[in-house]
């Protein structure tokens, strides 16, 4: 389907019989050259970011649960082949309906658009880069490696407890916080019973690792 001659409508993406055997990248590149979309370049949110996520630390590897890189992959195979079809349906009806520059359809559709494909290259690098860490490989451990859930008490006698997740997983509604963040550097490497200085915007403040623990391994979960 294509909008009217000469216009900058997105051509429908293929269907997914057309990206059985190619890579998660292929789709999505496949997906982008079909919809003729070249406008991302100049975005002032460059490709492949996502400016509510912190950065990755220089030379630093993208660490990722299992659990993480399958939700990530999900996502992104639902953006190609249901959400960004739909959408460019929708920008293809609001263009044939006249005015462009008043039809509030064509103008959210775009503007939507232009968002998922963002996001379908966000995804797509950091994917690629990602390197899935199984912290259940430490089940059993009292030393804290990336993925652990850590229990530690507070000065004023306050008890938390954190996860630690890759950057691009981590949920804070979940108690969950990436490997990168302040308290996750302070916790890594230590175990249970250190005493550690957390560093604050109002100064540090000692903390006591309580407790460790990790998920137990499948194969073991699965005998229980």
């Amino acid at each position: 389907m294509r909008g009217k001659p000469g216009s900058d409508v997105h051509e429908v993406a293929p269907p997914a019989s057309q990206h059985r055997g190619l890579t998660g990248a292929e789709r999505v590149l496949l997906v982008l050259q079909s919809a003729g979309d070249r406008r991302i370049a100049g975005s002032r949110v460059p490709d492949g970011e996502d400016p509510s996520l912190p950065p990755l630390p220089a030379g630093a590897r993208n660490y990722m649960t299992p659990k993480g890189y399958a939700d990530l992959r999900a996502e992104l195979f639902t953006l190609i082949d249901d959400e960004r079809p739909k959408v460019v349906e929708i920008v293809h009806w609001a263009a044939s309906n006249g005015d462009r520059s008043e039809n509030g359809d064509y103008l959210y559709g775009k503007k939507r658009l232009r968002e998922i494909d963002r996001r379908i290259r966000f995804l797509t690098k950091r994917l690629e880069i990602a390197e899935v860490t199984d912290p259940s490989a430490h089940h059993g451990k009292d030393q804290i490696f990336f993925g652990a859930t850590v229990t530690y008490v507070e000065e004023n006698g306050d008890e938390r407890t954190v996860t630690i997740r890759g950057i691009d997983e981590a949920d804070s509604l979940k108690g969950e916080v990436s490997w990168v963040s302040p308290i996750a550097r302070t916790l890594l490497k230590s175990s249970t019973g250190d005493v550690l200085k957390l560093v604050t915007p109002q100064g540090w403040r000692e903390i006591e690792v309580l407790s460790v623990s990790y998920p137990k391994p499948s194969t073991e979960a699965k005998s229980d």
